[in-house]
């Protein structure tokens, strides 16, 4: 390939047109950093800072314009100062630049910031409390604004390891802030620190609390172990033994280790501390046979007791010495000597001062003679106090314990290990008080700080690194007068790994449609602690075995699941995992699956359908969640079968009736799916045939709408083919096909068929003079009735183009009156005369309706919109008197939609709504007589948009009605009426035709309009 295919090839990557400028701004104003970037497709553009994405919001906003991205950062301080990196991604390639923002002033920032963060006036205090007493810290602080502060216990909230009846903070005039602790106890002791923050900045300062065990402390607890468990475990003799109990509890449980009933306490071969994973452990240095006996872990706290319990057995070597070492006691800077003696003269050995193996030289001496063996330890110190090892090859060990007295009564431990942000404390024993004690670390002295507390109380002196890091490791030291002893600080960086998943999972089904989910977190959380938890939830029994996340949760070990949060009914699975910044950790399934059911609204509802009998009637509702529901035809459950198909897809549900039948007309459909309930109408329609009647002159529209744009049709009249010819159009438009004739003549009356290869639609087409031909019964009421949206809404009534003038001392319409109960504004012309006959308008001021009526005979025409309601009323001279209703010969019974009313001496038959399928012939009879009413169902109401324009002029009140076809702008007869207050402005109504771009002339006898 050459070059210019190559980059043909890498076109579309991201890349930089405009790299983001250097920005210099003034503290406190906006900062605008900029990037014009390229690529195809577009590119997905964030911003960074400390390899951190910025979210865009609060004082970060991002947009974009062209191909240009901004970064607007609000109200810059000293802080925003730095490098700002803009990404640009697509699935073909990335890139990224980096943009440098400086905000001035810093130096005015940084002396308001100096003068107005939080600053500790008096420091909290270390202190001592006698087990069961209360402990106070008080500090005094200043800040402006006043600081929040947050009190700490060991890096840990004091909520969560303190009940809330244990301690209490509070602040007092003048920026005191006290902490108190209720009633101590063992646990309670610790480093407790207290954190001032405000938005200049932060302080922290913090103290020691000493908790003594306090006389009687020895006996208590001292439960009988007779009922509890006793474990076995046992060591060879030389070896370490560890025990570890884990208790939880709040607040946090006083542990105490007894062993055969005596109390333990920590020292040089006994090791008594809280592990990382939150275990209490007991560690039992180069075991010996006084070793031998019951180990017993008490934990109590203020809800209650409990105990576990080991018994040790130490194991003697295979090979054992003739004469052991001895436990020795010497003063410092004198001499100690450790004998023993071995099997035979020719076994070496190896002296050890616990891990640490020991060499001949000016400190130590070592002797051999025959089987014995001698360690001299030459100006002793008390860092020369520990455990003493003579060790034989094949792993056989003498131990004794060698204890310096002196003026340090309790010794530094030799090594300390803590991780990275852990507090490090050291504690030593004096046997006076008052003594000049220091304290070093890698020989510097050290002075306290808020990170280096150094207390003293009595003979007791204690040092602790707060929040340590790892450049505090070295070699701490405690010094008084000659005497010394030291321990070596190691501060061990915090592995970067996800936490360990939560335990004790379990799942409560109690409560109806909900789950309450609880864990335990687990046991190494403090050397992992978790900054959350990710619950996910999976649909049983639908074959995916994709898990969604559901929720998130920061400390909490409890959430309830509810039906309302859960898309669709199901069967329910949930796992749980923690997660901190360096990842997550494996998921805990709960144990069983739960039932949920969200709480579903309707948003679109069933609709009435119009069918043609033997076609298929599809209902469908859509719901804002997924429900399972139930479908019912007239009040009978529906189940699934050849005829009936339910179907479900998330939010939408259906149902299909196949190959409806007549007697099924007016049926309810009804759909209930848990707290829904909502029911539709289905009619049944005849076979597809459109009548229309069409006004001499007037063009003819027949359309029809297919399913398939590419589908074609053929056209035929009175069963022969037509083509395209002069006065003939056959048109297609996407997925419409037309004819048009230009101007109706009385030929063009006929039968219209537009045909494809699997169906037909029929057009019944009659030509006439005038534009309707309704028939009334002479001698019979006829009640004209439209419905309007609003009740209060003005009607006026119109026959023959002039205005029906209201009788006001009769409150009526002369002639024919007007009834007008809500929504339905009724015109009632009683009795019926062929003087009534002509066209009626109903009109307000946003729409207009109407209807010819014409008198003729002893049979009524009723013509009526589809969507409109049909009222066919009839009189008798006898109110008692019974009638039936038939349509075409049948006998009509009450159905959904249909009303059959009895009035003194009027009967009616309503329809709410017409329909196409109510199109025929209907009769009310009684038994000596009877009426015929023929109605006619045309067009579609929806289909027509009705525009009212009023014309002042004269004190003339001019209204033109202007009707069109929806889908078609074709020609459609127009008219314009003439109502006038005077007499002589009278015009004569004037038929015309409308133009596609409907900008028809109007003209009167008078004037132009």
């Amino acid at each position: 390939c050459d070059g210019s295919s190559e980059m043909d090839v890498f076109g579309g990557a991201p890349r930089f047109f405009a790299y983001p400028r250097p920005v210099v701004v003034q503290s406190g104003t906006d900062a605008v950093l900029k990037c014009q970037i390229g690529g195809d497709p577009r590119p997905a553009v964030i911003w960074e800072r400390n390899n951190e994405k910025i979210d865009p919001q609060g004082q970060y906003r991002v947009f974009e314009d062209g191909n240009v991205y901004n970064l607007i950062i609000s109200a810059v301080t000293t802080e925003d100062s730095g490098q700002y990196m803009c990404k640009a991604k697509n699935s073909i390639g990335e890139t990224y630049a980096a943009a440098t923002l400086k905000v001035e002033g810093e130096a005015h920032e940084m002396e308001l910031r100096e003068e107005n963060k939080p600053r500790f006036l008096i420091k909290p205090l270390s202190t001592r409390a006698g087990r069961g007493d209360d402990a106070v810290f008080s500090c005094k602080l200043w800040g402006n604004p006043q600081p929040e502060v947050v009190w700490e216990k060991d890096g840990r909230k004091l909520n969560e390891i303190f009940e809330s009846t244990h301690f209490s903070v509070g602040f007092q005039d003048g920026g005191w802030f006290q902490l108190k602790i209720f009633k101590t106890r063992a646990p309670d002791g610790g480093v407790y620190t207290c954190k001032a923050r405000n938005e200049f900045g932060e302080a922290l300062a913090g103290a020691v609390l000493l908790v003594d065990a306090g006389p009687g402390h020895e006996d208590e607890a001292n439960h009988d172990t007779k009922s509890t468990t006793v474990k076995m475990f046992a060591v060879t003799e030389g070896k370490h033994a560890k025990f570890r109990c884990f208790v939880t509890g709040k607040p946090k449980p006083e542990i105490i280790w007894r062993k055969d009933g005596r109390l333990m306490l920590s020292g040089r071969r006994y090791l008594l501390y809280e592990d990382r994973e939150g275990y209490f452990t007991l560690k039992v240095l180069y075991c010996k046979q006084k070793d031998n006996g019951v180990y017993v872990c008490a934990a109590s706290n203020t809800a209650g007791q409990t105990l576990s319990a080991v018994h040790l057995s130490v194991k003697e070597p295979p090979v054992r010495f003739k004469q052991p070492l001895i436990d020795l006691e010497v003063w410092e800077r004198d001499l100690a000597v450790l004998e023993c003696e071995v099997p035979e003269d020719s076994v070496p050995i190896t002296w050890y001062l616990e891990d640490r193996r020991l060499q001949p030289g000016d400190k130590y001496g070592m002797e051999e003679w025959g089987t014995k063996r001698r360690l001299t330890i030459r100006d002793i110190g008390v860092d020369d106090d520990g455990i003493y090892l003579c060790e034989m090859p094949d792993g056989g060990r003498s131990i004794a314990e060698v204890a310096v007295k002196g003026t340090i009564l309790r010794k530094l431990p030799r090594k300390v290990d803590v991780l990275e942000g852990e507090n490090a404390a050291f504690c030593v024993e004096v046997e006076k008080e008052e003594m000049d004690i220091h304290w070093y670390k890698d020989a510097v002295e050290l002075r306290e700080t808020h990170q280096t507390i150094l207390k003293s109380f009595g003979r007791t002196h204690i040092l602790v690194f707060v929040n340590t890091m790892p450049q505090d490791s070295g070699l701490v030291t405690f010094l008084v007068g000659r005497s010394k002893t030291s321990s070596q600080l190691r501060v061990k960086g915090r592995v970067h790994c996800p936490p360990s998943c939560p335990v004790g999972v379990q799942i409560n089904t109690e409560r109806a449609n909900a789950a309450l989910l609880s864990w335990v977190p687990a046991q190494d959380t403090r050397k992992n602690p978790p900054s959350g938890y990710v619950l996910e939830r999976q649909e049983v029994g639908t074959g995916s075995q994709e898990w969604l996340q559901c929720l998130t949760t920061d400390s909490a070990t409890s959430v309830e699941i509810l039906g309302d949060s859960v898309p669709c009914e199901a069967d329910y699975r949930f796992r749980i995992c923690s997660v901190n910044k360096y990842g997550r950790s494996n998921n805990v399934e709960f144990p069983k699956a739960v039932h949920l059911v969200p709480v579903a609204r309707i948003q679109a509802p069933l609709q009435d359908a119009l069918v043609p009998e033997g076609q298929d009637a599809i209902f469908s509702i859509e719901l804002s969640a997924s429900v399972i529901g139930t479908w019912f035809l007239n009040g009978t459950q529906l189940q699934e079968e050849e005829r009936y198909s339910m179907r479900r897809s998330r939010t939408h549900q259906s149902l299909r009736i196949r190959g409806v039948r007549e007697t099924e007309n007016g049926a309810e459909i009804t759909f209930i799916a848990y707290s829904i309930r909502d029911s539709a109408a289905l009619y049944i329609q005849a076979p597809v045939h459109w009548n229309k009647t069409i006004e001499t002159g007037s063009p003819i529209a027949l359309c029809c709408e297919l399913s398939d744009s590419s589908a074609q049709v053929h056209w035929y009249k009175d069963g022969s083919k037509l083509q395209p010819q002069t006065g003939l159009d056959i048109l297609t438009d996407g997925l419409a096909r037309k004819l048009i004739v230009h101007s109706a003549e009385s030929f063009h009356s006929g039968l219209y068929c537009c045909k494809t290869k699997g169906d037909t639609i029929t057009f019944s087409v009659d030509i006439k003079g005038d534009l309707f031909d309704l028939k009334a019964m002479s001698g019979c009421p006829i009640a004209l009735q439209c419905v309007v949206s609003d009740p209060e809404a003005d009607v006026c009534w119109y026959k023959d183009e002039v205005q029906l003038i209201r009788d006001e001392e009769h409150n009526s319409y002369k002639e024919p009156h007007l009834e007008m109960g809500g929504i339905k504004k009724t015109l009632v012309i009683e009795p019926t005369h062929p003087s009534n006959s002509g066209a009626y308008y109903c009109a307000t001021a946003d729409d207009v309706a109407q209807l010819i009526v014409n008198n003729q005979g002893d049979s009524a025409n009723v013509f009526n919109l589809i969507d409109e309601p049909i009222m066919l009323r009839c009189e008798i001279s006898d109110p008692n008197a019974q009638v039936k209703w038939y349509k075409d010969g049948i006998n009509l019974r009450e159905a959904a939609g249909q009303d059959m009313l009895a009035e003194g001496s009027i009967r009616t038959l309503a329809f709410q709504s017409a329909m196409p399928s109510h199109a025929g012939i209907y009769s009310c009879k009684t038994t000596d007589d009877a009426m015929q009413f023929h109605v006619d169902v045309k067009g579609d109401k929806s289909s027509y948009l009705f525009c009212k324009y009023i014309l002042v002029r004269d004190k003339c009140v001019q209204t033109l009605l202007v009707t069109r076809k929806r889908r078609s702008w074709q020609a459609f007869p127009l008219f314009y009426k003439v109502n006038c207050q005077s007499p002589r402005d009278r015009s004569v109504g004037t038929r015309m035709e409308q133009s596609s771009s409907l900008k028809t002339e109007w003209t009167s006898s008078q004037k132009e309009i």
